[in-house]
């Protein structure tokens, strides 16, 4: 993963400008948080959230053979195009 230098703020920062790095992660998508240069949280925006929340939970209620056909089809397609929920479904079904 790589990481833009633009996305990262020190915990400092973080604490004493909060509303500004909070409008950072809205245009950039997420900030990386780091505490004594060491990565310690990342903030995203609360819509991205609630899209992994739901990710999360629809995961963590499948069998670990569903899970298992899901990082396959991950694998397969990682580089060679677009990634997509539809994209995965039809390859796990």
């Amino acid at each position: 993963m790589n990481i833009s230098t633009k996305a990262i703020v020190s915990n400092s920062e973080m604490i004493k400008n909060y509303k500004s790095c909070r409008e950072k992660a809205e245009s950039l998508g997420k900030i990386f948080v780091l505490k004594n240069n060491q990565p310690d949280a990342v903030l995203i925006p609360i819509s991205d959230y609630e899209r992994l929340s739901v990710f999360i939970e629809y995961i963590e209620s499948l069998e670990e053979k569903d899970i298992v056909k899901i990082m396959h089809a991950l694998s397969d397609k990682i580089g060679k195009e677009e990634l997509s929920v539809d994209n995965l479904t039809n390859d796990i079904k």
